[in-house]
């Protein structure tokens, strides 16, 4: 640090002469015209406030090196100020002024820091020097200090003087940017005229284009119908010369007619590609979504394909059986179309090795990918064979004969259903084509059996009215809440859901309130003015985060979307359980798992009840009436199994959730079994204490505990 030079403040001359002598130094220094005015302005407002309100003060002028910045310290003895927050924050008012002057220093400066107490006021003000100029040395810094140290103050009115030459050069320059905006805001108006030009010109040319593309599927239409009946007459006429209904045929005969019946069933199946495609593009192929197995339609491609297969062909057609999918609700026969192409083409273009059919589930969409070992696709490729008609050159392109629209139209039909299609390949090394489908279709107008409005209540569920217009949210939270002590009960409109509220009482209410064409914030005030519905806790679910709206017109709870599992699940064991007491049942003869299970919710707010015997555990169950209970399957006497089904045969028990802790291996039809039972499986696996801690704590939230006091 190097102290150029400190000037003290007696009288009003001195705020002139720091005025002068910061304009002088910041020249030497190498500050430009701007900056030297705006250090020069700085300077004398802080100055001028150290002398009216404080009657004097220091001024040090410092240079601080790597990286050299001007510091500037104005320090005085006064009574400090009283409303610095204020001020700083531009809403004091000055009885002397505007109350401006230091907010505006601090925006002139690099740097600013103010401190004020009762014993006086401290200001330091930081500019960084130029850096198109190289670092000045300690030697050049002397120079200046004897430089500025040196020079007599000018007269005030010479001051004055050149401050209106400052303002007269800064109203120059913003007249002279004033007409630089005026001429750019004229070219502006003249580029958006252009603009608005080009756009018309466009909408023009795309509404040509929309016709003619209207005129092309309309004739292929069309077109399509008007090939058919005769491809078809040709087809049957050729099929009755070979069946020699009329009469034998010589072997030139029979082989003329046979590429006849060729040729004619080539151009059926171009004409249905064509109709097909038509049909999508004129926007008259119909989604018609239902309920069904991955596994049913592997079933049926399986049977359906085997013809294609020659015998003793060197290619294997392999289905790999899908597990622990769900259900899903779309339009099977197109997904089935989409996959018969993929493998078609995989066993046109398949020489020797296997084409593998396969799915899976990727957070809420099914995977379908076809894979083979066959000539490949190459990079250059991928996305010319999605476009109509073609047809890439191959070795076996002139064995196999194809339209060039099977890929275009799975794409179409893919994206009709809310999906993607996809390729990966090597040339040579195979190829994947692959179809992304939503487990739900997005624009069904109906809902799935599962979610219909009113289903049969389970009597160990709590049931759950969830308001939503968006079938896949409400796909989602039947999937949130399955395995839990809850069941969904789904309402799409605000009538359907009044309906609900007629035939059950819900244990809570999920309310969207950005419902489609409907008004959610009048029926959540409609839900608590009723005395019917007051008290059923209401969670509002929405995208928009108006918690403070929301929990005013009284909801009990908010979650953004999109929602999570367990936070779902701990909103409603919050809003349910009402802060009543939790107990939790251990129903195992091994005192080693139930202290393990102690040690895990060592820190959950719960009270632990022990039974060493499944009799012993109906026993507590019917005395204690706990939120849950935790049971092994393997006891002496009593089974986990005999005890279950004694528990939901008491009126008493039969609503607690039950969570089966074993390590017995259940099959899939016992797993089904105690699903159906509104029983959750948490085996006993060998894993770390924090795994287990995890899966447990997500059990007992199924179970409606609240694990966080």
């Amino acid at each position: 640090m190097t102290t150029l030079f400190t000037l003290q403040i007696h009288y009003e001359q001195d705020v002139v002469q720091a005025r002068q002598q910061t304009r002088e130094l910041a020249a030497h220094l190498g500050f430009d015209i701007q900056d030297q005015t705006r250090l020069a302005t700085a300077v004398s407002e802080i100055v001028r406030n150290a002398f009216q309100y404080a009657q004097g003060g220091t001024v040090q002028f410092d240079v601080e090196e790597s990286p050299q910045i001007l510091l500037i310290q104005v320090q005085d003895q006064g009574r400090g100020i009283p409303h610095l927050s204020d001020v700083l924050a531009g809403r004091y008012q000055s009885s002397t002024g505007i109350g401006l002057g230091i907010v505006g220093t601090r925006r002139l400066m690099d740097t600013f820091d103010i401190a004020s107490t009762e014993q006086g006021t401290t200001v330091r003000l930081g500019k960084t020097l130029p850096t198109r100029s190289p670092p000045l040395t300690d030697a050049q810094l002397q120079q200046i200090r004897a430089a500025v140290a040196g020079r007599s103050p000018q007269n005030p009115y010479d001051e004055i003087q050149r401050q209106n030459q400052e303002l007269l050069r800064a109203m120059a320059e913003l007249r002279q940017r004033e007409e630089e905006l005026t001429y750019l805001n004229r070219e502006l108006e003249d580029t958006n005229r252009g603009v608005i030009a080009l756009y018309a010109e466009l909408d023009e040319k795309a509404s040509s284009l929309q016709q003619a593309n209207e005129l092309k599927t309309r004739f292929l239409s069309n077109m399509s119908h008007e090939f058919r009946t005769p491809l078809n007459s040709i087809l049957s006429l050729s099929r009755m010369l070979l069946a020699l209904i009329d009469g034998e045929l010589s072997l030139e005969q029979e082989k003329q007619v046979t590429f006849i019946q060729k040729a004619a069933s080539g151009l059926s199946e171009l004409v249905n590609d064509l109709l097909d495609l038509a049909k999508v593009e004129a926007g008259k192929t119909e989604v018609r979504p239902s309920s069904f197995a991955v596994s049913d339609l592997f079933a049926t491609l399986r049977g359906m394909l085997r013809p294609l297969l020659v015998q003793g062909a060197s290619v294997s057609l392999v289905f790999v059986e899908p597990e622990g999918l769900p259900l899903l609700y779309s339009d099977e026969g197109k997904i089935a179309q989409i996959l018969r192409n993929f493998i078609s083409n995989a066993l046109k273009f398949t020489e020797r090795g296997e084409v593998r059919v396969t799915a899976e589930q990727v957070g809420q969409m099914i995977h379908l990918s076809v894979s083979d070992t066959g000539i490949g696709v190459a990079a250059a490729d991928q996305e010319r064979i999605f476009e109509d008609f073609v047809q890439i050159e191959s070795p076996l392109q002139k064995r196999v004969k194809g339209t060039g629209l099977g890929l275009p139209l799975s794409r179409r039909l893919a994206e009709l259903m809310g999906g993607s299609v996809s390729v990966q390949s090597e040339l040579g090394q195979g190829a994947t084509f692959s179809v992304c489908i939503p487990i739900v279709y997005p624009q069904a107008a109906d809902l799935p059996g599962s979610l219909q409005p009113i289903t049969a209540l389970h009597p160990a569920r709590l049931p759950i009215l969830a308001i939503e217009d968006h079938i896949e949210t409400l796909f989602i939270y039947e999937k949130h809440l399955q395995a839990s002590r809850y069941q969904l009960i789904a309402a799409r409109t605000l009538a359907q859901a009044r309906q609900a509220l007629e035939q059950l009482r819900p244990a809570a209410i999920v309310l969207d309130i950005l419902l489609e064409g409907q008004n959610g914030w009048t029926f959540l005030r409609e839900l608590k003015g009723d005395e019917a519905t007051r008290d059923i806790p209401v969670l509002v679910a929405t995208v928009v985060d108006n918690e403070t709206q929301a929990l005013a017109l009284g909801a009990d709870g908010f979650l953004i979307k999109p929602v999570d599992q367990l936070p779902l699940l701990a909103k409603l064991n919050g809003l349910i359980s009402q802060g009543e007491a939790q107990k939790l049942l251990l129903i195992d003869d091994d005192p080693a798992y139930r202290y393990v299970i102690k040690q895990l919710l060592v820190d959950v707010p719960l009270q632990l009840l022990e039974a060493a015997s499944g009799r012993d555990g109906l026993a507590a169950a019917e005395r204690e009436r706990p939120t849950a209970i935790l049971l092994d399957l393997t006891m002496p006497e009593l089974s986990g199994f005999d005890a279950l089904e004694q528990l939901r045969h008491n009126p008493v028990t039969q609503s607690i959730p039950v969570i089966i802790h074993s390590s017995t291996q259940l099959d899939v039809e016992t797993q089904s079994h105690l699903a159906q039972q509104g029983v959750a499986v948490l085996p006993k696996e060998k894993t770390s204490q924090a795994a287990a801690a995890s899966h447990l704590r997500a059990a007992l939230a199924k179970a409606g505990l609240v694990l966080d006091a």
